[in-house]
Formats: C-alpha cells, sequence, structure tokens
C-alpha cells in the first residue's frame, strides 16, 4: 500500500470516526485485501477442517469494527494492529469455546514460519501462545504489544513504532527479548 493510500485510509478512518458512513464504505475496499492478508496468517496453522475459514474471520473483525465505531483511529497501523488483536480475541474464543485443551487432542495450531521462530516447533498452541503472551503483559506490556503487533498484525518494525510511539532501535530490542521469553514460557509447557 502506498503513501497516498496509506493517507487516504488514515483520513477515512477519521471521517469514519466522525459519523461520516460513506467514509466506512470507501474504506473497506482499501484494507479488506490487507485484513485478509492478516487473516490468513491466523489460519494458516490451524487444524484441517476448521470450521472457521479466513473469509468468515475477516468478516468477523468487520463486524465488530463497525461496532467500535467511536475509536480514535489514528492512522492505518492504528487500524491493523487493532483488527489483529480482534482476530486473535476471536481465534481464542472459539478455541476455548469448543473445549480445546491446552495440548494434545484438537488443538488449534498457530503457524510461526512467517516470522522468526518463537517456538523450536513449527507450530505452537495458540491457546498456549496466548497464555504466554498475557504473562508477558503482565511483566512487561510493551514487549506483549510488540509481538501482538509485529507477529499477529503483520506490522513492520517502523509501524509498530509508529503505533508504539516508540523508536524502531526500541521494537528491535523488545522484539528480541520477547520472542526469547516467549520461547522460554512455551519450552515449560511442552
Amino acid at each position: 500500500m502506498g503513501l497516498s493510500s496509506n493517507h487516504e485510509v488514515t483520513q477515512l478512518l477519521r471521517a469514519w470516526t466522525a459519523g461520516d458512513q460513506d467514509a466506512l464504505e470507501k474504506l473497506t475496499p482499501l484494507v479488506y485485501r490487507q485484513l485478509h492478508r492478516v487473516a490468513q496468517r491466523y489460519m494458516a496453522g490451524q487444524r484441517t477442517g476448521h470450521t472457521l475459514q479466513t473469509t468468515a474471520l475477516v468478516n468477523e473483525v468487520y463486524l465488530r469494527l463497525v461496532d467500535c465505531s467511536r475509536v480514535n483511529w489514528q492512522d492505518r497501523a492504528h487500524f491493523l494492529a487493532v483488527s489483529a488483536q480482534l482476530m486473535r480475541r476471536i481465534l481464542i474464543d472459539f478455541a476455548r469455546s469448543r473445549g480445546y485443551q491446552k495440548r494434545g487432542g484438537d488443538v488449534v495450531h498457530l503457524s510461526l514460519d512467517d516470522v522468526p521462530s518463537v517456538s523450536n516447533e513449527p507450530n505452537a498452541d495458540v491457546v498456549a501462545l496466548d497464555d504466554a503472551l498475557k504473562a508477558l503483559a503482565e511483566v512487561d506490556g510493551r514487549k506483549s504489544k510488540v509481538v501482538e503487533l509485529r507477529f499477529f498484525g503483520g506490522l513492520s518494525i517502523e509501524e509498530t513504532a509508529e503505533v508504539l510511539k516508540v523508536s524502531t532501535e526500541t521494537v528491535v530490542r523488545d522484539w528480541r527479548l520477547a520472542r526469547a521469553w516467549l520461547l522460554r514460557e512455551l519450552s515449560r509447557e511442552a
């Protein structure tokens, strides 16, 4: 997405926040492809036959976003960060509602192949990862947010720094330390 598109998305988000429903209609096609890519990342590691599909996940996020029109959107990166967080919550809720156990049985897996490994295993249990991220948030909320934005949201280092209002060096450092911390936590549960 080019710089002019980023600016257009930001303008449309702000107009939507101000109550312009036409802005939402114009915004949807601009962000749909990116939301779909984020959803594909989430769904890539799901078990075969998973009843929630990529498009359904995007649609569920869209429905929830329409309900949170009062959010004061900063920019496209902020929008994607919130969307990624919603996707994560939807999948976690889905996994827990189905009674999946943390390990074994019909676990829900999340592929970590797209980013530097958080685990030595090619797949990690999404519920265990969520629990580990919650524990990390208690220790260091910003590092947890960096993982959420980078891994789940697919944001670049620069976009993550922009959302968190920190330097890119801070994001790189937090990302490295958070991955090491999560690796340790997830290996304890294995």
